[in-house]
């Protein structure tokens, strides 16, 4: 048995990063000439712990950041005015790039917010107020009030 390093995760024999035990035979005759793992080495292994706090730091860091700005979109109220019919039914709609270029033209923001971030199921078509998630990261969900008010003739 030779303990090797998984560059990729494999079905049945374990994830990427993870030090596993094969046959010698398996590990130098299909696994490192393919490319899908490298001997175990102290060296290897120090490189592989080391990887592993800086991605670790990175997630924090990137996490960290994401809590900033939600901070800066709670309580953002967006207002937007719009032509539409007698019931409230709006003549186009308000999607979610409009709510992003709208939260970037204020100057509140010290980031750009993009409109992959602004999640709504479908465009707004109605009047009235409605809170719209922002994902920001994995964990971090911000909500903006956006107003969609009729546009005065």
């Amino acid at each position: 048995m030779v303990k090797v390093i998984l560059k990729q995760d494999l079905d049945n024999l374990g994830e990427q990063g993870e030090v596993v035990d094969v046959k010698a035979g398996y590990a130098r005759n299909y696994l490192i000439p393919h490319g899908l793992a490298y001997e175990a080495s102290q060296a290897n292994l120090r490189v592989i712990e080391e990887e592993r706090k800086r991605g670790e730091e990175r997630a924090k860091r990137d996490y960290l950041e994401a809590r900033r700005r939600a901070s800066q979109l709670e309580g953002m109220s967006l207002t937007f005015h719009a032509r539409a019919g007698e019931e409230g039914k709006l003549f186009g709609s308000v999607t979610n790039a409009d709510v992003a270029d709208r939260a970037n033209e204020g100057g509140e923001l010290d980031f750009e917010l993009d409109r992959r971030q602004v999640i709504l199921e479908e465009p707004i078509k109605q009047l009235g107020a409605f809170m719209v998630p922002v994902r920001l990261h994995a964990d971090v969900v911000a909500e903006i009030e956006v107003r969609v008010e009729r546009e005065e003739a």
